[in-house]
């Protein structure tokens, strides 16, 4: 057990962040001014944690519906906060059985980084590594930086394909008895690498289709996620979500039979009718609407089914409020949630770490968090990587093996090394707006 420590305070290196939900016209000028670090084993409630310290900087979090009156972009004030919410995070703030242990456990559960506008222009940032000044000798000292080339080891699963298509079956049963609907299980799998693995992970950042694309870093650890998926945003008193649920290659025959697929409807309508009862729970009453049901998108090389529900916020609703709503995202625990949650606790042999929860950007008046599929970590010179998908009275378990290895190939491949750049127009990305 970690000792509670205090909040840790440091500088994040230049050029290594990129947080959906800022305010463009902000993001090249603002600097950090303090940040939060949280472990599970450390005990409490990190939806409170993550309010009270967001408070304690200027962020009016307790109302969100009101916060809107308090943004600032004069120089010198507090503009927002990056955010990164682990899965572990997640399930505490609902109440829910802990889990397996984090394969990665230097990266926190629980990030907020706090940016303000400097109090005098800035000049661009210098791409270059920093400098590191000598020693008093005058002899130079290795950079912070890792050197050498990147090279990534072979990747290793947390359980076999055998092992994941048991634990398929196993889900099936517990959903044949009625003790849950839909479970969503998740894989592990990690690489030993050399070299500075942040490149490695803004390369996966920018993946075609990521709406949450980008890299965050601390002391011994990074996280890159490229999710295409809104776990939840808060614009004046307008609430969204954009559920995925639904998977098939990103050809002509996959896109038709993702529209046909009566098992891929089913799934994606509970998990839509599961989140329209999270935003519920922070609403003005009668304001939920699904105003998108099952439009297919493409991310990377991938059709996935995706819908947009809205609401008006209540009154009064807070930050803690909604994390306790929303958090961790329906789509990546199945339903109904806890039962789910339970399920995943029993079924999965290695923690989610990073991956499943929230990465984004929380200011005044403006929330926007992306729920973190297609995410990876790098830390203790090893790689971390998750991908899964929602198990179904329904589901066949080969199938549900070869979707989880399709949606973890682009990051494997991202990960790897630069792709070289298409030669037909058949083979060119296709982004997702946000």
């Amino acid at each position: 057990m970690r000792p509670i420590e205090p909040l840790v305070l440091e500088t994040l290196p230049s050029g290594r962040l990129s947080i959906p939900g800022a305010p463009p016209a902000c993001r090249a000028g603002l600097v950090e001014r303090a940040r939060l670090h949280w472990y599970a084993d450390t005990g409490g409630d990190p939806a409170a944690r993550l309010a009270d310290f967001l408070t304690g900087h200027g962020l009016p979090v307790a109302d969100l519906a009101r916060a809107a009156a308090a943004d600032d972009h004069r120089p010198g004030a507090v503009c927002g906060a990056a955010v990164l919410i682990s899965a572990a995070a997640g399930a505490r703030i609902t109440g829910a059985a802990a889990a397996a242990p984090t394969p990665a456990p230097a990266v926190p559960d629980l990030v907020a980084v706090i940016y303000a506008h400097p109090p005098h222009p800035v000049p661009p940032p210098d791409p270059r590594p920093p400098a590191t000044p000598p020693r008093a000798d005058g002899t130079p000292v290795a950079g912070r930086r890792r050197v050498g080339p990147w090279r990534v080891g072979p990747w290793r699963d947390s359980w076999t394909t055998d092992q994941h298509a048991a634990a398929v079956e196993r889900a099936r049963a517990a959903i044949g008895r009625g003790d849950v609907y839909q479970v969503n299980l998740v894989g592990h799998a990690h690489a030993a690498h050399t070299g500075d693995p942040v490149p490695a992970l803004t390369r996966l950042a920018g993946l075609p289709g990521a709406r949450y694309g980008g890299v965050l870093t601390g002391p011994g650890w990074a996280v890159g996620c490229a999710s295409p998926e809104t776990l939840v945003t808060v614009d004046g008193t307008r609430l969204t979500t954009r559920p995925i649920k639904g998977t098939r290659p990103a050809t002509t025959a996959g896109r038709r039979d993702l529209l046909a697929s009566a098992k891929e409807r089913a799934e994606h309508v509970m998990i839509v009718d599961l989140e329209r009862n999270d935003l519920a729970r922070v609403a003005a009453t009668g304001s939920v609407r699904v105003d998108d049901l099952y439009t297919i998108r493409r991310w990377c090389d991938l059709w996935q089914a995706e819908s947009t529900v809205t609401a008006r916020l209540a009154d009064g609703a807070g930050l803690t409020d909604l994390l306790r709503a929303v958090c961790p995202g329906g789509s990546v625990t199945g339903a109904p949630k806890l039962a789910a949650l339970t399920q995943i606790a029993d079924l999965e042999p290695v923690g989610r770490g990073p991956a499943m929860g929230a990465f984004g950007w929380i200011g005044a008046g403006r929330l926007d968090l992306g729920l973190t599929i297609r995410t990876a970590a790098a830390a203790d010179d090893r790689l971390h990587l998750w991908a899964g998908g929602g198990i179904t009275w329904g589901s066949d378990p080969d199938a549900e093996v070869a979707e989880a290895a399709a949606k973890a190939a682009p990051l494997r491949a991202a990960l790897a090394g630069p792709t070289p750049p298409p030669t037909g127009r058949g083979n060119q990305p296709i982004a997702l707006r946000s």
